[in-house]
């Protein structure tokens, strides 16, 4: 096989639209607008069938068949240019114009997905300079039935690995939901030997401390909403706070509270906090403090906090600003039926326990062969361009 070595900017010129002002856009209208954020999904912003016309006779617009790509934040994006009416935006959506003289753009398109794009770091998100993007080494046959066979070759072994990808996904799809099922019907029992009640019922609540965070060693731990994350609490990276002794005591974390997310994309994520830290909680989070142990566990209230149930009522009552929201008023309403026996609570949650333990495990099993199919497509598009896929 004949492989010809080039830069990316030796087969066509580095490309983007005119940019578009933002006074020119509109939440509807005739030609959907792509920018970086929505590029490769749904438009949300628009621009007028008269700049669209003008702009396309004036300056560079991609061909049919071109590859766009993303040149800001995720790089690499591509969207194939599919010919009807869009604009995009400069910069930050970029492509080759290529003439396909020498590289068709089938196979430029699955080169793309190889390359190491290598981009510039800049302050708060990475960037593909034109520049980057020209010097980036493309390896090609001069054949164009050989491009064509390495792109078929690749198709069918992608097609077979996103199969095997989707079978996976759906198993964990299908672990996930099968946990939440028994966790929904655990919350969903009433009758003998249950209560219903609501949070504000059995439990404290209160906001958290206003003050700025502070890294140096001075006070206690400061709590955020930021610091919830899926594996819980990373301590070492939590910040400090100054903190009168009088305020302490509002705000210091004590074994068995919960910590509610109420704000934001976290809004509803919850933390049981049962460590030996000394410790207060800021403002976008909520404290929930339960008032009698004896009646009802804190480790019950968080499990609840765990189910579809529970998830479905905090989407409900999500309200205010753009970024949501889940205020104590609302907390404090949310009705929970638990047993009255706590030896009962207690083996629900020692249950279950185990079985999100299973499923964890089960997931991470399915996670693991995710990461080594998309090792294997890496595999195969090494092995792609450096002529060894037989």
């Amino acid at each position: 096989m004949n492989w010809i070595t080039k830069k990316i900017g030796d087969i066509g010129k580095v490309s983007m639209c005119k940019r578009i002002l933002k006074n020119q856009t509109s939440a509807t209208g005739d030609i959907p607008f792509y920018k970086i954020g929505t590029f490769g999904k749904k438009a949300d912003a628009f621009i007028s069938r008269e700049i669209y016309d003008e702009f396309i006779s004036k300056y560079s617009f991609p061909k049919k068949g071109d590859i766009l790509l993303s040149a800001s934040g995720t790089i690499g994006r591509r969207v194939i240019y599919d010919g009807k009416p869009a604009y995009f935006q400069d910069s930050n959506i970029v492509w080759i114009d290529n003439d396909e003289k020498e590289v068709l753009n089938e196979y430029l398109y699955k080169f793309y997905g190889y390359c190491n794009w290598n981009p510039s770091k800049g302050a708060t998100i990475s960037r593909l300079y034109n520049d980057d993007l020209r010097n980036i080494i493309i390896y090609f046959p001069k054949s164009f039935q050989e491009q064509r066979a390495i792109v078929a070759k690749l198709d069918q072994a992608f097609t077979a690995i996103d199969q095997a990808k989707a079978n996976i996904e759906k198993n964990i799809a299908n672990a996930k939901e099968l946990f939440q099922s028994k966790l929904n019907q655990i919350f969903s029992q009433k009758g003998e030997g249950w209560e219903e009640k609501k949070l504000g019922e059995i439990s404290k609540i209160n906001y958290g401390y206003t003050e700025k965070a502070v890294f140096e060693n001075i006070g206690p731990k400061y709590l955020r909403i930021t610091d919830l994350t899926e594996k819980g609490v990373n301590w070492e990276s939590v910040p400090h706070c100054k903190i009168s002794k009088d305020e302490i005591i509002k705000y210091e974390l004590q074994k068995g509270d919960i910590v509610f997310a109420r704000t934001g994309a976290t809004t509803g994520k919850s933390y049981l906090f049962d460590d030996d830290v000394f410790s207060v909680f800021a403002s976008y989070l909520i404290r929930l403090k339960v008032i009698n142990k004896n009646e009802i566990l804190p480790e019950f209230i968080y499990l609840f906090f765990q189910s579809g149930n529970y998830w479905k009522e905090i989407n409900a009552g999500i309200s205010g600003s753009a970024q949501g929201g889940f205020n104590a008023s609302k907390l404090s309403d949310l009705k929970l039926s638990y047993p009255l026996d706590s030896n009962i609570q207690k083996k629900i949650v020692t249950d279950f326990d185990v079985v999100l333990s299973q499923t964890n495990l089960l997931i991470t099993k399915y996670q693991h062969k995710l990461a080594n199919l998309e090792e294997l497509k890496k595999s195969i598009l090494e092995k792609a361009f450096k002529g060894e896929l037989v």
